[in-house]
């Protein structure tokens, strides 16, 4: 019977661009469980957009000079590109949380807060809030971050410990500093609301808990577990400029708190696209509807959001919301041994990947990885191993031998189908139990499973392949022959079918390639299932080309060596950066002179890229520094660079630059400094910067 079912994955803060740890944990799941319950005839409402406010966002677009809608418009485009375009997620919608984006949003999310208020649930409060005396703002808990009172890890976070997992109080941290600046903040009273949550638990949120405690996957049951046992009331505004205010009186500039309003997206991006597709009435049907199914696909560090405050706040409006049916949460995905830090270097860049390897390769290998119930890392030798072995000389080698010999020796036909023997028999039962144990594991959230299923049955075809030896019945026993290949290109067919929900492109490739439809269901896998008469072979290119060691040594150089830059001691800093020349020291006579050797792979770690400067200034505190806005192509950065002795601001507006773009970021008296500008000094010792032709575009690689 088809079920209604709607599914999310967590909304991907617009302020910084996304990799893989993110894609592994909420979005690429999240498709390939939207695909697969498609297959089997449910319908599917699949929503997602960007989070485009909070204080981190105020911050970096102020210092950006950009406006706040300017600054998450930017993101928005290079995190839906990304997703769509490298990993192959296909929302239905993807929109955002701003206003000037999503005109659902802000009344939305302001009704949730009136509602919540009617029935009991918020608390106003008047306490003491960290103030940052430099930025001149209130200071979210995440910004804040200290010592943990619980089990005393020096960097814990003011709202939740990263090693513990104990929820904190911000004004109960060792020695607080703020994030943004570095200082340590003051204490300044403060009006705002609070949920209250520990009410909601003890009405609703407990007892639905126990109701799911067998549905939800251990992690996700452990960690609620811990979290109910200290479930306090949480802050839900906040002081800011840019938000969704709160709907009271005398309230300016208090402003709905990011993590209150985010998953409210859900709910006002799905209202926006029934609004868009005309079917606007629809909407409550599908987020009130009793039998409609919700599932949050995020990563770990979303849990307390979307399995007790989102149900919490959508139960305790009273409105009739549907709660989550689960909340499939993924685990930490490394890269190589360390968590993702695009700001230090340690992911994988794009162009790493996008033309070199195909989408469902990336996806095939992400899913063998995806930290499903603990954390797990990409490897660029299993990725190259996933590759080669598992598509190129199961999958891949299997479909191509079979196709490739109807098209070289059966005129480019596939002939009709004889009396099965007793081995076609044993083949197609292996595909139809393969079909219903990836089915039970996908329906599981256990795609690492499902994919070691369909690549075992790979494995069972090449073996019967090898076994049947076409290629010498061919000459021997044509019927035989026949029925062999006839056999195969049902294990073929089954195989595209079972292959869709990861790898949509080779499924549509190899059904094709034998005439059927693109879009198949999850009954179609059944086998025998190819039309009874023969069958035309329609040529098919190459689906998996094997990595070369060549191509995973230059990736893993280029980690190695970042790697031991960063735990190089610094050195001195260039002039560009805002340093001056050591004491003593003269600048070179003899361009030729010797200098230190580095290896190749330490300079091929250097990511050089070309920039114009979009705004220039003066830095208030430093003589020597100009603060510059860099547009990159992708993103514009802040780069504090000392050359105020050889340049006026007003000069270098418009000018093209090349950057040292995975620098890590360095406070440059009081500024952080997102990289560094390419420059030599004159005969009078003064920066003369590096410029590359006016038609290079932004964002080249310099090489």
């Amino acid at each position: 019977m088809s079920e209604r079912i709607i599914v999310t994955s967590a909304l991907p803060y617009a302020n910084g661009p996304i990799h893989f740890g993110h894609a592994v944990g909420a979005y690429l799941p999240a498709d390939i469980y939207v695909r697969f319950r498609r297959m089997r005839g449910d319908q599917v409402h699949f929503v997602c957009g960007t989070d485009e406010h909070g204080v981190a966002i105020t911050l970096k677009a102020e210092q950006q000079k950009q406006g706040y809608a300017q600054y998450v418009d930017h993101w928005h485009q290079e995190i839906r590109r990304t997703l769509e375009e490298t990993i192959g997620i296909r929302f239905d919608v993807f929109s955002g949380t701003a206003k000037h984006k999503n005109p659902f949003h802000e009344g939305l999310t302001q009704e949730f807060f009136l509602d919540l208020q009617k029935n009991g649930y918020l608390l106003e409060k008047t306490e003491e809030q960290y103030f940052s005396a430099s930025l001149g703002r209130f200071l979210p808990d995440r910004y804040v971050e200290g010592g943990c009172y619980v089990c005393g890890y020096e960097t814990a976070r003011g709202d939740e410990c990263p090693k513990c997992g104990s929820w904190l109080d911000a004004k109960r941290l060792v020695n607080p500093r703020c994030t943004l600046d570095g200082q340590p903040p003051v204490l300044r009273p403060s009006k705002h609301w609070y949920l209250d949550l520990d009410k909601l638990r003890q009405e609703w949120l407990q007892g639905w808990f126990e109701s799911k405690r067998g549905d939800f996957k251990p992690n996700v049951r452990n960690f609620v577990e811990e979290a109910l046992k200290d479930l306090r009331e949480r802050p839900i505004t906040r002081d800011l400029p840019w938000g969704v205010p709160v709907p009271l009186p005398n309230t300016e500039g208090k402003v709905i708190y990011v993590w209150f309003d985010a998953p409210i997206g859900y709910l006002s991006i799905s209202k926006q696209w029934f609004q868009q597709q005309g079917k606007l009435a629809e909407f409550e049907s599908w987020w009130k509807g009793k039998d409609t199914k919700l599932y949050h696909f995020i990563g770990k560090d979303n849990i307390t959001f979307h399995a007790l405050m989102f149900p919490a706040m959508l139960w305790g409006t009273k409105k009739g919301w549907i709660v989550p049916t689960n909340v499939p949460a993924n685990e930490f995905f490394n890269l190589e041994g360390r968590k993702f830090n695009t700001s230090k270097g340690w992911y994988i860049p794009e162009e790493s990947v996008r033309g070199k390897f195909t989408t469902d390769a990336l996806r095939y290998a992400l899913t063998t990885m995806m930290p499903e119930t603990a954390d797990s890392d990409w490897s660029w030798k299993e990725f190259q191993a996933r590759v080669n072995a598992d598509l190129a000389d199961n999958l891949g080698n299997f479909v191509a031998r079979t196709l490739r010999f109807a098209e070289r020796y059966l005129d480019g036909k596939l002939p009709a189908a004889a009396a099965w023997r007793k081995q076609d028999l044993e083949l197609f039962a292996i595909a139809t139990d393969t079909a219903t144990r990836m089915e039970k594991h996908l329906l599981a959230f256990e795609f690492r499973e499902a994919m070691k299923a369909l690549m075992a049955l790979g494995n069972a075809a090449n073996k019967y392949y090898d076994t049947q030896a076409p290629w010498v019945t061919r000459k021997s026993d044509s019927a035989a022959c026949n029925q062999a290949i006839r056999t195969c290109a049902e294990i073929v067919r089954t195989l595209a079918v079972l292959c869709a929900p990861v790898m949509p492109q080779t499924s549509a490739k190899i059904l094709s390639a034998l005439g059927l439809r693109t879009d198949p269901t999850w009954a179609d896998a059944a086998a025998p299932g190819l039309p009874a008469g023969v069958v035309a072979v329609q040529p098919m290119e190459v689906l998996f080309t094997k990595i070369e060691d060549k191509i995973v040594d230059q990736e893993l150089a280029r980690l190695k060596a970042l790697e031991a830059a960063q735990a190089a001691p610094a050195a001195p800093t260039s002039p560009t950066q805002g340093g001056s020349k050591p004491a003593g020291q003269a600048p070179a006579k003899d361009a030729g002179a010797p200098v230190g050797v580095i290896p190749f792979e330490t300079f091929a770690a250097v990511d050089l890229r070309v920039g114009r400067v979009s705004a220039a200034e003066k830095h208030k505190d430093a003589d020597k520094l100009l603060v510059l806005q860099v547009d990159l192509g992708t993103e514009i950065r802040t780069i504090c660079a000392g050359i105020a002795s050889a340049y006026k601001p007003e000069e270098l507006v418009g000018r093209k630059v090349v950057v040292v773009a995975n620098l890590a970021p360095r406070k440059l008296r009081g500024i952080d400094s997102q990289g560094m500008l390419l420059a030599s000094d004159d005969a009078d010792g003064k920066p003369r910067l590096i410029q590359p032709d006016a038609d290079t575009p932004l964002g080249t690689k310099v090489k």
